[in-house]
């Protein structure tokens, strides 16, 4: 059965892993360049406030574009990893046996239908893990000096960790995905019995798990840390006024905690409340912009933050690959109830 799960699907296989293959020799050839850009840079060498010298080294790099190339390209590529397994190995892994009725010359030859099912959930299922596995791990060795910098000053096109397109494509998460969308696509093509079909729901499905998880699910993981700072004048960056001259909003810089996941910043008053009051008569006035933040920061505003710190980078990856896989288990053990109950 393993030898025969090989050859049927040893096309879609060999075509994945040489677009890995050839993902990694272009790692290899541009990282050992950016590393020594790394080690030349004044970031490499810096041990305290290094926030300027990760955004200068970061622009450098975004003016160079091969290496900002090589960063997207690499992101797009696990990102769309996961609907590439569910769509060409899981959906069509068994819907085109039971499309083509061939499937019943397996079970004709001694071979049980548990047997059949776990050979190829087994087989490729694995296989799918270590593709993401491995294009996760050789990314994240080439992007490294380029996290550690964007952790202290995301810019020039660069992101943390935490950042939602950039959080699926390091650690340990793409393998949960992976095995999450082989499995899905396993089931959707036993329940629709439709190689096309098939793929068409098991695409649909994926693209919404991965939009609404990060934005709905992953900010509600752990509890975030609250923390509620005086807004000062240096702070402040803009202002808005609605029609009835009052204080709308005051547009203040993120608060700085270095690699942290800021969830929300937003200036309110002593109280909490977002109703800021009457905009300062230094503002209506042609004093220029620093009286008019220097009389904001005199109403006792505050700004609260909800951030999720850096620290908690890796508990997140465990949490959410650990959701995936649990997913993938019930799912897999969903093939099987269908193969025994509703398959003949």
């Amino acid at each position: 059965m393993i030898w025969l799960t090989w050859r049927q699907f040893r096309t879609q296989a060999v075509a994945v892993w040489a677009l890995v293959a050839a993902f990694g020799l272009l790692l290899l050839v541009t990282g050992p360049h950016l590393v020594t850009l790394y080690r030349d840079s004044s970031f490499a060498a810096c041990r305290s406030n290094c926030g300027q010298a990760a955004g200068n080294f970061l622009n450098q790099l975004a003016n160079d574009p091969p290496y900002h190339t090589v960063y997207l390209l690499g992101a797009l590529l696990i990102i769309l990893l996961p609907a590439v397994i569910g769509l060409f190995w899981g959906a069509p892994l068994l819907a085109r046996e039971l499309e083509s009725g061939s499937f019943r010359l397996a079970w004709n030859q001694s071979v049980t239908r548990e047997r059949w099912l776990a050979v190829k959930l087994g087989v490729l299922g694995l296989a799918s893990m270590a593709v993401a596995g491995l294009l996760s791990l050789i990314l994240g060795w080439w992007a490294s000096p380029i996290d550690n910098a964007a952790g202290l000053a995301g810019t020039g096109g660069f992101q943390s960790r935490f950042f939602p397109l950039d959080f699926g494509t390091r650690g340990i998460a793409p393998i949960g995905y992976a095995a999450f969308a082989f499995v899905l696509g396993v089931l959707v093509g036993l329940m629709f019995r439709r190689t096309v079909l098939a793929m068409g729901i098991t695409l649909a499905v994926l693209v919404a798990v991965q939009i609404a998880f990060p934005m709905v699910v992953r900010p509600h993981l752990i509890t975030p840390v609250r923390e509620t700072t005086a807004l000062t004048a240096a702070n402040i960056q803009g202002l808005g006024i609605n029609q009835d001259g009052q204080l709308q909003n005051v547009f203040a810089q993120a608060p700085s905690v270095p690699g942290a996941w800021i969830i929300s910043s937003q200036v309110t008053t002593s109280s909490g409340s977002t109703a800021l009051g009457t905009v300062p008569q230094a503002c209506q006035s042609q004093q220029g912009p620093n009286a008019c933040f220097s009389a904001l920061a005199q109403k006792n505003l505050n700004q609260a933050a909800v951030y999720q710190p850096a620290n908690r980078y890796w508990t997140f990856q465990w949490i959410e690959t650990g959701i995936y896989l649990t997913v993938a288990i019930l799912l897999a053990w969903g093939c099987f109830w269908w193969v025994r109950r509703r398959l003949s």
